[in-house]
């Protein structure tokens, strides 16, 4: 399995990507708007890339209830950021955005790859992004970013996600997106209980068989807190253990707070892997 970011394409046969995550918000759940200040955002980067992040994800708006953001906030936030990353470090840039004008105005400012969390509800999405060469990120999501989903219900969790990121694969071939370039998120938490995120984790193969590297964005989410009774800042173990989960199960990228960790356990796998 090979992915296409940009001008680089990563073997993903044994090793995993780890995605280091940027919130460029004052609202984040978990940061609760540590880096919105763009010169510490910038510091944060340069520490994710010291510390061995493979791509870099920025994102301007967070995916839960709160204040409304503008498109022309979100273009704030995120096209500067994106520039000044780009000038000065070396990785594939990923913008975390559902707005197909977001993500146009980043790939112009050297971002590679659209991480979408709507599934494409932009129509003009997955043009923007073949247009531009970027790759993209399917999310699965009930309803849509931002909207509360306190009582989420599929007849069958696994089959209802695996149908719609088959759904939006196939948009995004269509829509001339290359095959190498499309990733696959079950979108863990996103319109799920915490049940229903485990049974999709713990579902990775059959998801990783589609035959799009799989994306796993599960570091310090709400389903481990909820499960093992965690405050947000005790779940680092747990998020490593659900890395560690993923990655065994096929998950190819691995959207990580601690990327330190997060590598460890990758380069851990990765070695059984190749082995083998």
């Amino acid at each position: 399995m090979r992915l296409r970011l940009g001008d680089r394409t990563f073997d993903l046969a044994t090793r995993a990507l780890v995605m280091g995550i940027l919130n460029r918000t004052p609202d984040s759940f978990y940061d609760k708007g540590a880096t919105f200040s763009l010169d510490v955002l910038l510091a944060r980067a340069d520490e994710l890339v010291t510390e061995g992040a493979d791509i870099l994800d920025v994102g301007g708006v967070k995916a839960g209830p709160g204040p409304e953001v503008s498109e022309a906030e979100e273009l704030d936030r995120v096209v500067p950021t994106i520039e000044a990353l780009h000038a000065r470090m070396d990785v594939p840039l990923s913008v975390d955005t559902w707005r197909a004008s977001v993500a146009r105005a980043a790939y112009a400012a050297g971002a590679v790859v659209g991480n979408d969390i709507s599934g494409f509800a932009d129509p003009d999405y997955l043009p923007a992004a073949a247009a531009a060469g970027a790759a993209v990120v399917a999310t699965h999501i009930r309803i849509g970013p931002r909207v509360p989903d306190p009582d989420p219900h599929y007849d069958d969790v696994v089959a209802s996600v695996q149908a719609f990121l088959e759904e939006r694969a196939t948009m995004a071939r269509s829509a001339r997106v290359g095959v190498d370039q499309i990733v696959l998120d079950a979108g863990l938490d996103l319109g799920k209980t915490a049940p229903q995120s485990l049974e999709l984790l713990r579902a990775s193969t059959v998801l990783a068989g589609l035959g799009y590297p799989l994306l796993l964005s599960a570091s310090n989410k709400p389903f481990l807190g909820v499960t093992l009774h965690l405050d947000i800042d005790k779940r680092q173990d747990a998020s490593l253990a659900a890395a560690a989960l993923g990655i065994s199960l096929g998950c190819r990228i691995v959207r990580a707070h601690d990327v330190v960790g997060t590598r460890r356990v990758r380069d851990a796998l990765a070695a059984v892997l190749e082995a083998a």
